[in-house]
């Protein structure tokens, strides 16, 4: 099935740039062909190469970039950029070839360069990662840096914003051939300043080579992602490369999980610390003073005693948590206390598309649709869901197949011991068998809590009907996994499919309109 869908953003118009340029710019091999043709855009991959692009191939897993050289041509490619590899696969093409080797360590300068995103003509940039809370620290900070009066760009798991146009994301951080095409687009509408989530993989992967980050801050670290990185401390690792000066000028560090202060020890970047957490020294302290089902304020302590308060439309301590992080980031960018304080004095009006969101009507019971889809997002989650509910807590999930397996017992005892109904259903299957997921996820909830009222149903479309069965005004269901996404993973092809729709029609059919 094709990744085409959402579209690759790309500029409107480019400078084009010629290959002799190119060539000089990174001390490539011209192999074969003249170098007086110019190049308007870059790729790594035929699905997205325009006419005019100049295709990378590179190595991959299963096989080489080389392969797809022809098809590449036939698309409109103008020059190929390849390792000696690369070269010896080629065959007879008849566009310039220019050699370089490891050419990913190249990629996201190459894009930059052809796209014209050079360091004096840039926006803001601001990079947030974490293995929780990335998505929403991006939103808030966005939501902040609208209302201080800047033209803004997001991208994030979720979506991509342009100066007010918002597309729906592929991934969670681009490739860098996409990323770098994306800043640029974000040029041409003036965007000032651009929040940006940074995964560990994007780290790992280089898809964020290429830009400088003016902050960059730090949410948390908790098992995920353990089938990509052999342990907790690579995984660290992978995260703070971030924090290096090659990638960014300031750092801000949330010392709230069990990795923060490790993870300030491998920062190489001027840092400051923030935390909610009663008896950890910060710089910065986030403060919680109210937590109601719509709303959540609360105040930042700066290292003068002076205060910010604010309040975000979302439940959840660790929610304000992502929000004061992102306070921080932008005093450490340089607004002034007072233009900060100003801007959100009167609340961040913020939209986090399927981050803890109640979708159900008033007087029906809640339901929160959350991504959330580790140990650590449950807790916080069914923690701050249980603090704004009166009656009982019900929590739906299911688990992703083909990914990080370690975590699913984890997953499934935090969701028995924190509610007192769980209901455990399927996720994103892919390829693996989704009743094998669910049985281990029941044996693990049953151990947690034996005795308790655990039911397994499958599809999940059942499992919404069955758990809106269950509750009454004045109860919460806690529908965690799906979040934003409209579609399921069934063996490799993305089943149209909405966790909120659902949701909302088990209420209707229930009698809630």
């Amino acid at each position: 099935m094709k990744e085409q869908i959402p579209p690759i953003l790309r500029p409107s118009s480019v400078t084009p740039i010629s290959l002799d340029k190119l060539r000089e710019q990174f001390d490539l091999i011209a192999v074969k062909g003249e170098l007086d043709l110019e190049v308007t855009g870059v790729s790594m991959n035929t699905a997205d190469l325009r006419n005019g692009d100049l295709f990378v191939a590179m190595p991959g897993k299963k096989t080489h970039g080389a392969k797809f050289a022809k098809k590449a041509v036939e698309l409109g490619a103008v020059a190929v950029v390849t390792d000696a590899d690369g070269v010896e696969q080629l065959g007879d093409i008849e566009i310039p070839i220019l050699q370089l080797e490891n050419p990913r360590a190249r990629l996201g300068e190459i894009a930059a360069f052809i796209y014209g995103n050079n360091k004096n003509d840039m926006p803001k940039l601001f990079g947030t990662t974490g293995t929780n809370g990335k998505t929403s620290t991006s939103y808030i900070l966005e939501a902040m840096l609208r209302q201080l009066g800047e033209v803004t760009g997001l991208t994030s798991t979720a979506e991509r914003h342009i100066a007010g146009e918002v597309i729906v994301s592929r991934l969670t951080t681009p490739e860098s051939t996409e990323m770098q095409a994306l800043i640029a687009r974000m040029r041409e509408s003036k965007v000032a300043s651009v929040a940006i989530e940074v995964s560990a993989q994007a780290l790992s992967q280089l898809r964020v080579d290429g830009l400088e980050f003016d902050v960059v801050g730090f949410t948390n670290l908790s098992h995920d992602h353990l089938d990509d990185y052999a342990d907790m401390r690579e995984y660290l690792e992978a995260k703070a490369e971030l924090f290096t000066p090659k990638r960014a000028h300031r750092g801000v560090v949330c010392l709230d999980s069990e990795y923060g202060a490790e993870f300030l020890k491998l920062a190489k970047i001027p840092t400051v610390t923030v935390s909610a957490l009663p008896g950890v020294e910060a710089d910065y302290r986030v403060n919680i003073l109210h937590e109601l089902p719509g709303r959540t304020t609360f105040e930042v302590l700066l290292p003068t005693g002076e205060k910010i308060e604010s309040s975000i439309p979302i439940i959840g301590a660790h929610m304000a948590s992502n929000a004061g992080l992102a306070v921080v980031m932008l005093l450490q960018a340089g607004f002034t206390i007072k233009r900060v304080r100003e801007a959100i004095e009167a609340g961040v009006d913020c939209y986090l598309p399927g981050r803890a969101e109640l979708i159900s009507p008033a007087g029906a019971p809640a339901v929160y649709v959350d991504f959330g889809h580790s140990p650590d997002a449950f807790l916080n989650t069914l923690n701050a869901v249980r603090k704004v509910t009166k009656g009982k807590v019900l929590m739906l999930f299911g688990a992703d197949g083909d990914r990080d397996a370690s975590k699913r017992p984890a997953m499934a005892s935090v969701a028995a011991l924190n509610s007192d109904i769980l209901i455990i259903t399927d996720h994103h299957p892919r390829f693996e068998d989704p009743q094998s997921i669910r049985t281990a996820l029941m044996e693990a909830a049953n151990a947690a809590k034996p005795g308790g009222e655990i039911y397994e149903v499958s599809p999940p479309e059942d499992a919404i009907v069955k758990a809106v069965s269950l509750v009454q005004p004045g109860d919460s269901i806690l529908w965690a996994g799906p979040g934003h996404q409209d579609y399921r993973d069934i063996r490799g092809v993305r089943t149209p499919y909405s966790a909120r729709e659902l949701a909302r029609q088990a209420l209707r059919e229930a009698g809630w309109q």
